[in-house]
């Protein structure tokens, strides 16, 4: 008896010690703390490090050579100096634009998160720190004094897989209200490659824009689906039976038409567990990279079930490998889609994105033939940034 209480003494102390660890592990080193005129310091403690740099997609850019895939547009590092204690500090010239932000340490050659900074995000397999500046437009990704919408992860069954699947749905302030019986419109939201269901509720804050653009009065009440677009997954990392599977960007049944195929599955499920404007005039799809490729795919093949697509940074060529009957006859598709007038057809690209010159030819396309889309072209490349721009531009036009 008395052996058994020593170790749970002795565990209890371990566990206690490691707690004090961690709250005076070594000097202060608060990271990132944004400054009175708008520059932003970030501190790292490594009394033993000979060199230790800061990358971030809020320091200038230079153009990288990716294989297979083209020029990104990729941020360049800048050194911190070590201080006393062993706390390397840098601070950025100028102020830094309000936007959320990720950023990493390089620590003699190995990456590092910010330790000061529990704020994590995960894209795909990489890990990096967050920073987010509040101000203009980034006041939409922030939580503001304004009534709030439920976010729930359900299952639903694929016929098409044959297994269970995941998915997030944010459901506007009030839509649980007691004797509330408003049918709402839907869009769907759909996630780059390697992404997930959980991809645009985190790094896109997009449950965060729905709230702020619906209190504003400048979006429509909306019912959000955010899908998970890998049709061999059930769920997001750590969220299915596969336990601790590395993610990946590529992944089987990616981008062969298989997501199309099975998207009808989606919409039954929530047609008939949520109260929705059942028909075209109050569905909308959108998406990112994979996403925006998935939604362009999905308007041509279904022209009766959304009035509003969004193409953000899209793929819209499908490589000639892929031979689902999803990607055959698009002239056609096309025509139908657009004979039957949808409301709104919107692309946004970055200028130095990889994908810009595949948008180029499309927009050629849809101009010779006379249908009509809007179109929006920022800065950058293909980013988060840019995405959550076009998101908060795309809602407000929503369901008019």
């Amino acid at each position: 008896m008395k052996k058994t209480l020593f170790i749970a003494f002795a565990l209890m102390f371990c566990a206690s010690a490691f707690a004090q660890q961690a709250l005076f592990s070594g000097p202060s080193s608060a990271s990132p703390v944004i400054n009175e005129d708008g520059t932003v310091t970030f501190r790292y403690y490594a009394p033993k490090a000979v060199k230790v740099t800061l990358s971030g997609d809020f320091l200038p850019t230079q153009p990288v050579e990716v294989p297979g895939f083209g020029t990104f547009d990729m941020p360049t590092t800048a050194e911190l100096v070590e201080g006393k204690d062993g706390v390397w500090e840098y601070t950025t010239p100028e102020p830094v634009a309000p936007e959320f932000y990720n950023y990493t340490f390089t620590v003699d050659g190995n990456k590092a998160l910010d330790l000061s900074n529990v704020f994590v995000n995960r894209d795909v397999s990489s890990l990096t720190s967050v920073l987010l500046v509040p101000g203009d437009r980034a006041d939409l990704y922030t939580v503001q004094d304004v009534p709030h919408g439920q976010v729930t992860k359900l299952w639903y069954y694929s016929e098409t897989v044959g297994f269970d699947r995941r998915m997030t749905v944010y459901t506007p302030a009030g839509y649980e209200d007691k004797g509330n019986k408003t049918k709402y419109p839907v869009v769907y939201i759909l996630h780059g490659s390697g992404g997930d269901e959980d991809a645009w509720v985190t790094q896109g804050r997009a449950c965060q824009i729905l709230d702020n653009l619906i209190a504003q009065g400048k979006c429509k009440p909306m019912i959000a689906v955010f899908p998970n677009g890998n049709m061999s997954e059930e769920a997001a990392p750590l969220e299915n039976s596969t336990g601790y599977t590395v993610p990946s960007m590529y992944l089987p049944m990616w981008m062969d038409g298989t997501f199309e195929q099975a998207f009808p599955e989606i919409v039954k499920y929530i047609d008939s567990h949520y109260r929705t404007i059942a028909k075209k005039s109050g569905r909308a799809v959108c998406g990112l990279s994979m996403g925006g490729y998935n939604s362009y795919y999905l308007s041509a093949n279904y022209p009766d079930m959304f009035d509003y697509s969004g193409m953000f940074s899209a793929k819209f060529t499908a490589d000639p490998d892929k031979t689902s009957p999803i990607f055959q006859d698009m002239d056609s598709k096309l025509a139908t889609y657009f004979s039957k007038k949808p409301k709104l057809f919107w692309i946004g690209i970055g200028n130095t994105d990889f994908l810009f010159e595949d948008n180029v030819k499309t927009r050629a396309m849809l101009d010779e033939k006379a249908y009509p889309y809007t179109y929006m072209e920022t800065s950058g490349g293909h980013i988060w940034k840019n995405w959550r721009i076009y998101l908060s531009e795309f809602l407000p036009l929503l369901f008019k």
